[in-house]
C-alpha cells in the first residue's frame, strides 16, 4: 500500500503495491493559518519550553520515585516526551531484590572477603565484580566484623571481672605488712578503743557506724572521709568487721592510725560469740557448698553460649557470679540485731562509699515505724542507674517469685543504709531472709542469681522508708557517665559496680573523689607508669 500526495497538497491516494489500482483518493480542504494565530503558538512554546527542560532536570537529579503525587504528573510526563526516561526507580528495586536473595542465600565459601574498604574498592575495580557479588562481599565484611568485635566484647569483659575479682598487690602487701607489724609491733596490738572509751561503744547518744569488710584500704577511706565531712566527729563511734585473716592488719592499722577524735572498734568475725553455725546454718552452707562454690569461682565462660546473649546481658551475669557475694562479710548486715544487742539506730555503710557531707541528721529522720531507711533506685534523672524494680533482681517465670512478688515493685539501694534496730527486733526479717536464701538454695539459684540484695528484697518487704536521693548516689563503679556536679553534692558516693576506685580499671575522672581521703601515712599508693603500686613510708 502506498501513499501519494498532490503538488497543492489537497489530494491524497492512497493505492495498491503495484501502483496499478486506486483503492482511494482523499481531497483535503485548504487550511490557513494566520499570522496572529502563529505568533501566539510560538510565543506559548517560548514560554512553555524552558519550564519542561527545567522540570526534567528536577526528575534527573532528586528520582521520579521521590514524587508520586497527581501534581507531579508534568513532571513524570516532562521527560518522556523529551525522551528523557529515568530509570533509578527500576534500579533500585533491582537491587533490593538481590539485597533480599543475598540476605536469604548462603555467602560462597570460595568467596575472599577483603579487610578493609579500600581494598574492597580496589578488588571492585580490578575484578569487576557484579551487583550480587558485591552484595555477597558487603554482608560477608559486615558479619566479619560484627564477630570480631563481639568477641573483643567478651573478652574484654571477662578480663573487667577477673581485675574486678582480684585482690591488688599493693592491698595484699599493705595487709601483709600490717599483719607482721601486729605480731612484732605492742603498739599495733593495743586494746581498740581504749578502755576509758568501752563504754561509748553501747551509748545510744553517739552516732554509731557499722562498716564490714576485709579490705584495709577501703575501711581506712570509708572511716577517714566520715570523721573529716563531720560537724562533730566526737560523736562519731565505727564498728569496723572483718574477717579473721584481715584482723590482725585491720587492727593494726587502725591502732598505729587513730580517726581521733572519733572512736574506732574493730572485730573480726570470730569474735562474735552469736555467729556460730546453729545462728547462721544457711550462709555456713552457702560458702560451702560444692555447686555453689563452682558457680562463683568455676570457669565462667565453659558451656555458655555466647551466641545467645549480648554483652550487656553477659556483663550481669558476670558480675552476679562475683565470690564477694558468698562471702560471710557481705551478709553480716542481716544479723546487726543480734550482733550489738545494746544499740538502737545505726547507720551502715559499704566499704566503696565515701562520706562527702555530715550524716548527723540521718540519725533525726522519723523512719514512722519502719526499719530501714534507704534510697530508692527505681526513679530518678540517670535512666541507667535508677531504674531498678523487683524485675531486674528476680526469676519471674520461676512460680514461688511470680506467686509472691511484683515485678514493677520499686528496689532500693544498700550501701547506706539507716536501721532502726529497736523496730527490727520485733520482727521476722532474719527468718524470713533464711528462709527464702535456704529456698533458692536448694532450687539451685533459680530464682535469683544476685547475692545479698534480693532475699533483702523480700526480707525487709513493708519495712522500708525512702529517704531522699542526695544522701546516696550510686553507679560510680559501673557508670562512666556519670554527672561530676551531681557527684560534688551528694552526701555519699557509691562506687558499687566492678570499676572500684581502687582498682586499675576505675574511672580515672572519679578516682579524685576516692583519693582525696586515702592517708598519706597509709605506706600509700602513688601513680607511676599508670598504675598504683605501694611506696614505703
Amino acid at each position: 500500500m502506498q501513499l501519494h500526495f498532490s503538488a497543492s497538497m489537497r489530494s491524497i491516494t492512497i493505492s495498491s503495491n503495484n501502483g496499478f489500482i486506486d483503492l482511494m483518493k482523499i481531497k483535503v480542504a485548504a487550511c490557513h493559518i494566520s499570522y496572529r494565530t502563529l505568533f501566539h503558538t510560538i510565543l506559548f512554546l517560548a514560554f512553555l519550553l524552558p519550564f519542561v527542560f527545567i522540570l526534567t532536570a528536577l526528575v534527573t537529579l532528586e528520582g521520579v520515585n521521590k514524587c508520586s503525587s497527581f501534581d507531579c504528573f508534568g513532571r513524570r510526563l516532562g521527560p518522556r516526551l523529551l525522551g528523557r526516561v529515568d530509570d533509578s526507580g527500576r534500579l533500585v528495586r533491582d537491587f533490593y531484590k538481590i539485597l533480599n536473595e543475598v540476605n536469604t542465600g548462603e555467602i560462597p565459601v570460595d568467596l575472599k572477603l577483603p579487610d578493609s574498604f579500600d581494598q574492597l574498592v580496589s578488588d571492585m575495580k580490578n575484578n569487576q565484580y557484579d551487583a550480587r557479588t558485591f552484595a555477597f562481599m558487603l554482608r560477608g565484611m559486615m558479619e566479619k566484623f560484627e564477630k570480631e568485635i563481639r568477641d573483643t566484647k567478651f573478652s574484654e569483659l571477662m578480663n573487667k571481672h577477673f581485675a574486678a575479682s582480684s585482690v591488688p598487690k599493693g592491698i595484699h602487701c599493705l595487709s601483709l605488712r600490717l599483719t607482721d607489724e601486729y605480731s612484732s609491733n605492742a603498739h599495733a596490738r593495743k586494746q581498740l578503743p581504749p578502755p576509758e572509751l568501752l563504754p561509748v561503744l553501747s551509748d545510744n547518744s553517739y552516732q554509731h557506724f557499722i562498716l564490714s569488710t576485709d579490705n584495709i584500704l577501703a575501711a581506712s577511706v570509708v572511716v577517714t572521709s566520715a570523721v573529716q565531712s563531720s560537724q562533730k566527729p566526737e560523736k562519731i563511734v565505727f564498728h569496723v568487721i572483718t574477717d579473721k585473716k584481715t584482723y590482725a592488719g585491720m587492727h593494726s592499722w587502725f591502732a598505729l592510725n587513730p580517726a581521733s577524735p572519733a572512736v574506732v572498734e574493730v572485730k573480726g568475725v570470730h569474735q562474735f560469740d552469736y555467729l556460730t553455725r546453729e545462728n547462721v546454718p544457711v550462709l555456713e552452707a552457702v560458702e560451702n557448698q560444692n555447686e555453689i562454690m563452682n558457680y562463683y569461682h568455676g570457669n565462667h565462660v565453659s558451656g555458655a553460649n555466647l551466641a545467645d546473649t549480648n554483652p550487656h546481658k553477659f556483663a550481669s551475669k558476670l558480675q552476679a557470679r562475683s565470690p564477694k557475694y558468698i562471702s560471710l562479710l557481705n551478709h553480716l548486715r542481716i544479723y546487726i540485731p543480734e550482733m550489738y544487742p545494746n544499740l538502737e539506730k545505726v547507720v551502715f555503710l559499704d566499704d566503696d562509699v565515701v562520706v562527702q557531707r555530715d550524716l548527723s541528721p540521718l540519725w533525726e529522720i522519723d523512719l514512722n515505724g519502719k526499719v530501714n531507711g534507704a534510697v530508692e533506685t527505681c526513679r530518678g534523672e540517670d535512666e541507667w542507674v535508677m531504674s531498678k524494680h523487683f524485675r531486674n533482681y528476680f526469676n519471674f517465670s520461676h512460680p514461688l517469685i511470680a506467686a509472691h512478688l511484683d515485678p514493677e515493685e520499686c528496689a532500693w539501694a544498700y550501701g547506706m543504709n539507716v536501721f532502726d534496730l529497736r523496730a527490727w527486733r520485733s520482727t521476722n526479717i532474719r527468718e524470713t531472709y533464711h528462709s527464702w536464701l535456704r529456698e533458692n538454695l536448694k532450687l539451685n539459684l533459680t530464682m535469683w542469681k544476685l547475692g545479698t540484695l534480693p532475699p533483702a528484697l523480700i526480707a525487709f518487704r513493708g519495712h522500708v522508708h525512702p529517704i531522699d536521693p542526695s544522701w546516696h548516689m550510686l553507679g560510680l563503679g559501673y557508670q562512666n557517665k556519670t554527672n561530676i556536679e551531681s557527684v560534688k553534692k551528694a552526701a555519699v558516693i557509691h562506687y558499687n559496680g566492678q570499676s572500684k576506685p581502687w582498682l586499675d580499671i576505675g574511672f580515672e575522672h572519679l578516682r579524685p573523689f576516692w583519693r582525696k581521703y586515702v592517708s598519706s601515712e597509709l605506706l600509700l599508693l602513688e601513680k607511676a607508669n599508670g598504675k598504683l603500686v605501694e611506696i614505703a613510708k
